[in-house]
C-alpha cells in the first residue's frame, strides 16, 4: 500500500535522506525509528506529497506521488505539531475539514472526538488547548474520514501515560481493521505494541530493518 524505492533529497546542498526504501502492508504497522535529523519527519513529509523535491519512487495505492498523484488518496496524516484554527472549538476545526470532502456528518465527528477523550460540545476554543489536547485532536482529525492509511508522526507526544495507552489501543485497533500504518516514535513501547517491524534511519539512511519486539497480534 505505501512503498518507497530509492529516494533521496537534497535540500540547500545537505543530503536529508539517501536512498531510503521501504513497504508497508495492508493491515500492517511499521514503525520508524531515529534520532533527531535522522530524517524521519522529513520522508513522511515526502509520502504525504508536502515535500516533491526527492528523487527514486513513491507509491501509495499504486499512485507515484508527485507525478500521477499531488497527494496520496485516503490517507490520514499528523506531521509535526497538529495545525488548527485557533479562535475555533475542536469540533468546528473538525468540521471544516470534513466539509472538503464531505465523507462524514456530525455524528462521526463527534464518535471520533469521543474516542480520543474530547468533548465534542466543549466550546473552548483551540488556542487555549493544552499540547496533549491539540495532539487528539490531530489523531481523530487522522482517523474520522476512515482512512486506509496512516502517517503518523510522534502522534503520542504531550499525551500522559493513560491517554499515550488509550491512543496505542486505538491504533491497534485501525491496523486490525486492515490499514497500512507508518508510525514514527521516540518511545519504544509505542513502536513495540503497535508495530511489526521497524525501520531505523540514521542521517538519512535506513540502517537497520527489523521486527519489532513484543509486537501485540490478533
Amino acid at each position: 500500500m505505501i512503498e518507497v524505492k530509492d529516494v533521496s533529497l537534497t535540500l540547500s546542498k545537505r543530503q536529508i535522506l539517501d536512498h531510503v526504501s521501504l513497504q508497508v502492508g495492508q493491515g500492517e504497522a511499521v514503525g520508524l525509528v531515529g534520532g533527531n535529523g535522522s530524517g524521519k519527519t522529513m520522508l513522511m513529509k515526502c509520502i504525504c506529497g508536502f515535500q516533491t523535491a526527492f528523487t527514486g519512487e513513491i507509491e501509495v495505492f499504486g499512485e507515484k506521488i508527485g507525478k500521477e498523484a499531488e497527494f496520496p488518496k485516503s490517507t490520514g496524516f499528523i506531521i509535526e505539531t497538529p495545525g488548527f484554527m485557533p479562535y475555533m472549538s475542536g469540533y468546528e476545526n473538525l468540521k471544516v475539514l470534513a466539509d472538503i470532502h464531505k465523507k462524514i456528518g456530525k455524528e462521526e465527528i463527534f464518535a471520533y472526538m469521543r474516542l480520543v477523550g474530547l468533548d465534542p460540545k466543549d466550546r473552548k476554543k483551540v488556542r487555549k488547548y493544552s499540547l496533549g489536547m491539540r495532539q487528539r485532536l490531530g489523531i481523530a482529525q487522522a482517523l474520522m474520514e476512515e482512512p486506509e492509511a496512516l502517517i503518523l508522526d510522534e502522534p503520542f507526544n504531550g499525551l500522559d501515560k493513560g491517554m499515550a495507552e488509550k491512543m496505542r489501543d486505538v491504533l491497534l485497533a485501525e491496523k486490525k481493521k486492515g490499514k497500512a500504518i507508518l508510525l514514527a516514535s521516540h518511545n519504544e513501547k509505542d513502536i513495540e505494541y503497535i508495530c511489526g517491524r521497524t525501520y531505523e534511519l540514521d542521517a538519512g539512511k535506513v540502517v537497520s530493518e527489523r521486527e519489532a519486539k513484543g509486537t501485540v497480534t490478533g
